[in-house]
């Protein structure tokens, strides 16, 4: 199966897509006179809907991958042969930008840049490329390598990874790199909803990975509100991105690409 027909497909089983997609044979089974069967299209695709629009929910849902591997404090990690951090958190200087646009998970590019300052590993590995549909501007490892830079990382310490489209191969191509270096102890660093599938994907790569996760997304809350049961675009984004990570889970699971 292509990169581009995986991608597609799974689009169409994200929460938002697969709503209007029950919307519209519900539509469909009303404009036949079937009202049974519309009525209980109708009603799944707002259950979807209104079930992955909403904080409370969605949270639960990150958390529970999130908090496979909690974070620890940078002195409580152990030191390594190398930091692998994964891309995913910047985009390219492309027009009208002047510069990197930084996302949610460019936390993993700053927290690499702190471990290594930190002594933790010799070396960081920065692991990602461009999909080939969406082929502007330069691979996003050298972006990372840039902001690493910037933030004190000399060039020397840096190794470019900018092939991968997917974290299986993240995982594939780093192997490569580091073994020819010998180096197979690393800290992994990416966010912490995506942890449990990429160190997962690292492990059976035969990397003795370490996690290393950032960019925690769900906190504690002194005072829950009731505003959290409405629905919500920023929980519905997140709660789609925490579906996609199900997903991949079974996906890598069932092509042996998961330890």
């Amino acid at each position: 199966m292509s990169l581009f027909l995986s991608k597609f497909l799974t689009q169409l089983v994200y929460p938002l897509n697969l709503s209007i997609a029950l919307g519209l044979l519900a539509g469909l089974a009303f404009w036949r006179g079937r009202r049974g069967l519309g009525g209980w299209l109708l009603t799944a695709s707002l259950a979807i809907l209104w079930g992955f629009s909403t904080p409370v929910f969605t949270d639960c849902l990150r958390a529970s991958l999130e908090r496979v591997y909690p974070s620890v404090s940078i002195e409580a990690l152990p030191k390594a042969d190398a930091i692998v951090v994964l891309g995913g958190g910047v985009e390219a200087a492309i027009a009208p930008r002047l510069t990197v646009d930084l996302k949610a998970g460019a936390d993993r590019v700053l927290y690499a840049g702190r471990l290594y300052r930190a002594g933790k590993a010799p070396l960081v590995v920065v692991s990602g490329g461009n999909l080939p549909w969406l082929n502007d501007g330069r691979a996003e490892a050298y972006e990372m390598a840039g902001l690493l830079g910037e933030w004190g990382v000399p060039a020397t310490a840096i190794v470019l990874e900018p092939n991968s489209r997917t974290t299986y191969e993240n995982a594939l191509f780093s192997k490569t790199l580091l073994q020819a270096r010998g180096i197979d102890t690393i800290l992994l660093v990416t966010s912490a909803l995506h942890m449990p599938r990429a160190l997962a994907t690292f492990q059976a790569a035969g990397f003795r990975a370490v996690p290393a996760p950032t960019d925690v997304e769900v906190v504690d809350r002194a005072k829950p509100t009731p505003l959290r049961w409405l629905p919500d675009a920023e929980a519905l984004e997140g709660g789609t991105r925490a579906l996609k990570e199900y997903l991949g889970i079974a996906v890598y699971w069932l092509r042996g690409w998961w330890r």
